[in-house]
């Protein structure tokens, strides 16, 4: 620290000061983290931090939360400005953007010396998805995808004996299913003017052979249409425009839906608050037999290249992969490794649930990753709230989405 001198006097007592602070105060660093666990629920961020915060090992870990909508571009700023965390947790398809600017720490080599952090038992998405160039940036959080939820109790009293395989399925059994005098939705799912949106929207399209750069496909204008005509007929509520995946689930919880696409993180949940049987399935597809695909969720954990104590930061990093074994039987979230055992939980319908998106998970496909995922996943998005308003037409919409598309990957 550099300051103007201020005379004899002031000289001596600062002296005096600093020689009577406790050697290990002075040597203490911080460390701040942010991510958006703490937001919704408890999660691993907000709860390992806290841990690792009451050790007495010289580091101090400051923890704040902010929404998932804001986490990125508040990052972005906040590394604009030189005011950028020590730690940030990112969804994983924007990480790219991050680690391709130089805003990540490479710990390539820290990593290679780690006790903790092996590369080579992560899983292939998520381990792409910290990578960049050849280099480590970061760590899998943890992963997730999504399925189909079913209220069986449901199910049995209009007859029907087997969730929906298939999106036509989904749709029939959806209709029957509603009782929209009665606050009865059909079926409930995020389709919100954000990354959720895109991240239950992308599978359609990749599983009727299109992708992040070919999103005009026939199967994507068909479930566009689909949905559209149950919004219209109240067997979807208007809410699926605006609510994100926690609240959107959560009018399934209450029984006021008779389906809902979700995810893994909703388990826990739902063991406490559904007062009715239910299962998951896997999404469907558009044909028996089709090709299927899942959103591959989940978030990253990187060390921002500005930290003034990478070492202290990585001491951190190592705590929280450490801790990689609580991650389902805690917080309901999958493991990016595949050297972390999932325990049985003796909760039948928790553990039949699990072993469904386990499965699912086998053909979940990444978002991007691409250092401009934020504006094409606003393209997707955007184009499935044109849709969905009745705005545009499904094949407009998706042409305008594919145009902007075509500018950013050219």
């Amino acid at each position: 620290m550099q300051f103007a001198k201020r005379g004899l006097l002031a000289g001596l007592a600062l002296g005096a000061l600093v020689a009577a602070v406790p050697a290990q105060a002075q040597d203490e660093v911080t460390i701040t983290v942010w991510s958006i666990d703490g937001a919704n629920q408890v999660g691993p961020s907000d709860t390992f931090s806290k841990e690792f915060d009451e050790m007495d090992n010289g580091i101090n870990v400051e923890y704040r939360i902010l929404q998932f909508d804001e986490i990125v571009n508040e990052t972005l700023r906040a590394f604009a400005t030189g005011n950028a965390p020590d730690i940030v947790s990112l969804d994983n398809p924007d990480f790219a953007l991050f680690s391709s600017r130089g805003a990540f720490l490479d710990i390539t080599d820290m990593a290679a010396e780690s006790d903790v952090i092996n590369p080579e038992v992560y899983f292939e998405g998520p381990l792409n998805s910290v990578s960049w160039d050849g280099k480590l940036y970061g760590v899998g959080k943890y992963t997730d995808t999504i399925g189909v939820f079913y209220n069986k109790d449901m199910f049995a009293e209009a007859g029907i004996e087997n969730p929906p395989q298939t999106w036509a399925e989904f749709e029939e059994y959806a209709r029957k299913l509603a009782k929209p005098d009665q606050g009865v939705y059909g079926a409930t799912l995020s389709a919100r003017g954000n990354e959720e949106g895109t991240f239950q929207f992308l599978p359609v399209i990749q599983m009727s052979g299109g992708g992040y750069e070919n999103v005009n496909t026939e199967g994507a204008r068909e479930w566009l249409s689909m949905v559209k005509g149950m919004i219209d007929d109240g067997v979807l509520s208007q809410d699926v425009l605006s609510l994100g995946q926690w609240d959107s689930t959560g009018t399934f919880n209450s029984g006021n839906a008779a389906m809902a696409i979700s995810g893994p993180w909703e388990i826990d949940r739902m063991v406490e608050d559904a007062d009715f049987d239910w299962g998951v399935t896997l999404l469907p597809t558009f044909g028996e037999g089709d090709e299927r695909s899942s959103a591959l969720g989940g978030f990253n954990l990187g060390i921002m290249s500005t930290t003034e104590h990478p070492e202290e930061a990585f001491k951190v990093l190592e705590y929280f992969v450490s801790q990689d074994d609580r991650l389902f039987p805690e917080f309901g979230y999958l493991p990016t490794r595949s050297d972390v055992e999932l325990p049985l939980s003796g909760i039948e319908k928790k553990d039949a649930a699990l072993a469904v998106f386990q499965e699912q998970l086998q053909y979940a496909q990444p978002r991007g990753p691409h250092p401009e995922w934020q504006k094409i996943s606003k393209a997707i998005y955007d184009a499935e709230q044109a849709a969905l308003t009745g705005q545009m037409t499904p094949d407009e919409a998706l042409s305008q989405a594919q145009k902007t598309i075509d500018t950013i990957l050219n």
